[in-house]
């Protein structure tokens, strides 16, 4: 039972990765890309901005249709979707055609990050699903702590074109997995009284949920401060302080393993003081520890060393933050695994899609606005802790 539990989270962390691994092995060639094909930071930040508008959109469908048929069909077809897309960006022309398939990209990649939630659900709830959460977790990290490094080693050695058949290869393998691996844990017996009907009340009762909207919210401005970080931080580390790409990667990758490792302790502290008051605790922390990363910049002090350890420190905060309140939003919801799965990841990139779009404007590679949207989303996310999770 033991090896089968992380057998699963294997899996279930390798496919969910397959879109995480479009967005990290990318963030090195932003620049790179921008000189290629004569984009300016603005327009190539927006093909790193529609690929997060499609995964949020596309979850939305997902969601519901693993509910009806069953969790492995949508993945099979966000896969080859997403591989689609990928040789799609591989060829692409100018920006404009890649900014057009990073979409295509990013609809087939959502499947991979809304149905192995729902999956997790179906087999557990508590600090069980928070241990397999973590798990899926710690798989999930490859792309994160591997994936910059791997992005900067191929832009080295064969140009930013190689990523996307890179991605394609990776999406290839986890359809391999899918099918050799993966069992179908929403058997037919249990969709029967799915519908699109059914569907549409089950988000209606969601949205009348606070205590799940609040919950998916924190998780969801958590997620953006991340976001605003992902698509600055390339500019920053490697424009303002003269990081190589392959220096960058391993900052990139030092922020994820703190986040990683921080987050495989949550079933074990929410098995101690219950997961609602570790949310409570880390989230707080977390807005802190970014508050006094942005006091520095504002008060003029620009050493790259101090910003990284802030940041380390603050991503580890976080590290307990996503996965529990992704457990605790779905708790109540498991006849409707698949469509609070969808909901609350799609909310997830609301938050993120809008805090990028408010930054969008200021990015000019300071730290400065990166630090203002990491700190203001961290500090909204506290706030919603506080009145959600107040009792």
């Amino acid at each position: 039972m033991q090896r089968s539990f992380f057998g699963l989270a294997l899996v279930l962390g390798l496919i969910s990765a397959v879109g995480p691994f479009a967005i990290d092995m990318y963030l090195p060639a932003l620049p790179s890309i921008g000189h290629a094909l004569g984009a300016s930071p603005g327009g190539v930040q927006a093909s790193l901005i529609v690929f997060f508008v499609a995964l949020g959109l596309g979850q939305v469908i997902y969601g519901p249709v693993s509910d009806m048929a069953g969790r492995k069909a949508p993945l099979y077809f966000g896969l080859l979707l997403f591989a689609a897309g990928s040789i799609g960006c591989a060829l692409a022309p100018s920006i404009e055609w890649l900014i057009a398939l990073r979409f295509v990209q990013g609809l087939g990649a959502c499947a991979g990050m809304v149905v192995p939630r729902a999956v997790v659900r179906d087999l557990h709830t508590g600090t069980e699903a928070a241990r397999l959460m973590s798990l899926l977790m710690l798989v999930f990290s490859v792309s994160p702590i591997l994936a910059p490094l791997t992005g900067s080693v191929l832009i080295d050695n064969f140009g930013w074109r190689a990523v996307f058949w890179a991605v394609t290869l990776v999406s290839a393998f986890s359809l391999v997995l899918l099918y050799t691996s993966l069992p179908e844990t929403r058997p037919a017996e249990e969709r029967v009284g799915s519908s699109v009907g059914s569907a549409l009340q089950a988000y209606g009762v969601l949205l009348r949920d606070p205590h799940f909207l609040g919950l998916s919210l924190i998780g969801g401005f958590g997620v953006a401060s991340f976001f605003a970080y992902l698509a600055n931080s390339s500019f920053v580390l490697i424009n303002h302080y003269g990081l190589t790409p392959r220096q960058y990667s391993v900052a990139f990758a030092a922020n994820a393993a703190s986040f990683i490792g921080v987050s495989q302790l949550t079933s074990r502290l929410g098995a101690r003081f219950g997961l609602a008051r570790m949310v409570r605790v880390a989230v707080t922390a977390y807005a802190a520890v970014m508050v006094v990363a942005l006091a520095f910049q504002l008060a003029g002090v620009e050493r790259l060393e101090l910003l990284l350890a802030l940041l380390f420190i603050g991503y580890g905060f976080l590290g307990l933050v996503i996965p529990a309140t992704m457990v605790l939003s779905m708790d109540a919801h498991g006849a409707i695994a698949g469509t609070a799965a969808a909901l609350g990841g799609t909310l997830h990139f609301v938050a993120g899609i809008l805090v990028m779009g408010l930054l969008s404007p200021f990015a000019n590679g300071n730290p400065v606005p990166m630090l203002w949207g990491i700190a203001a989303s961290a500090v909204v996310a506290f706030g919603l802790a506080v009145v959600t999770l107040r009792r």
